[in-house]
């Protein structure tokens, strides 16, 4: 089966949300959204997910549920904020509660209790749901994070941060909870779908060489081409070249905002007496 996707890019995070039906009963689903952030002046705004769900209504959709594949430390997810507008309900990977842990505590976020609540449904490996007449599977695909998942659905895969595109490679492994070997052994559970298995990548970068952003490549042209574990490159060798790549890479630009924002599945941190939030910065931490 063969499901609709549309993509939207959202080009100041090089991110790429997903708008994913099922063609013969018109259900739908939104794969990673984006919640507008001005790190400038601290304003959130709703332009890019406005976007989508202005896709929806005009294509009929049946709008089902709202699902992001990890934590983002590079931008901030609009889950919360589709969920408020539309009741449907908001999905993330089981391990979502080690990552509310390790942040929650480095935030002094109180508010967050790290078992997940704040998400309405927590997905282990192997999992199922309905997209009208299709089934989604979600692997447990950790390493860039240890709560990332992929969402099967027909012929696609949307694999989120776990990979790139063959000529970007893949996800660093430097986060708390990340693993270069870990990664290596979830992309190769993906590596085995078939050949033909249309997998969309969570972001798109421009190589040397590319002029135009891409999201949609296959398994096989990642099994032959991906410049990090195309073409038979073993555990060991991708593992010492993931870590040295780690080791020369700054911290997301939004990496403090993003976190604390969605470890609580992308609503803003409470108000204090005031009315106002506030986004806290934690020194010589990160």
């Amino acid at each position: 089966m063969r499901p609709v996707v549309e993509a939207f890019f959202e080009p100041e995070t090089n991110t790429v949300t997903y708008l994913v039906s099922d063609p013969a009963t018109k259900a739908a689903m939104i794969i990673d959204p984006v919640l507008d952030f001005d790190a400038a002046t601290g304003r959130t705004s709703t332009g890019s997910i406005d976007a989508v769900l202005a896709a929806v209504a005009a294509q009929g959709l049946k709008l089902e549920r709202v699902l992001d594949t990890h934590a983002h430390a590079d931008h901030l997810s609009g889950g919360d904020n589709i969920r408020a507008r539309t009741g449907i309900p908001l999905g993330i990977g089981a391990n979502i509660t080690k990552v509310q842990k390790t942040f929650a505590t480095l935030f002094e976020a109180h508010d967050v209790s790290p078992d997940g609540v704040v998400f309405d449904a927590l997905y282990a490996d192997g999992d199922t749901f309905t997209l009208g007449s299709l089934e989604v599977e979600v692997l447990h695909t950790p390493g860039h994070t240890p709560a990332c998942v992929s969402y099967h659905v027909g012929d696609a895969l949307f694999v989120g941060d776990t990979m790139f595109m063959p000529d970007f490679g893949t996800a660093r492994c430097d986060f708390p909870g990340g693993d270069a070997r870990t990664l290596y052994r979830s992309m190769q559970k993906i590596l085995a779908l078939p050949g033909e298995t249309r997998l969309f990548v969570g972001h798109d970068y421009l190589p040397e060489g590319r002029t135009e952003y891409e999201w949609e490549t296959s398994v096989a042209k990642q099994k032959a081409d991906n410049i990090h574990i195309g073409d038979g490159v073993t555990e060991d060798e991708f593992v010492a070249l993931r870590e040295a790549r780690d080791a020369t890479l700054a911290a997301p630009k939004l990496i403090l905002p993003s976190l604390q924002i969605n470890i609580r599945a992308g609503a803003l941190p409470p108000a204090e007496a005031s009315g106002r939030r506030f986004l806290k910065t934690p020194l010589n931490e990160v």
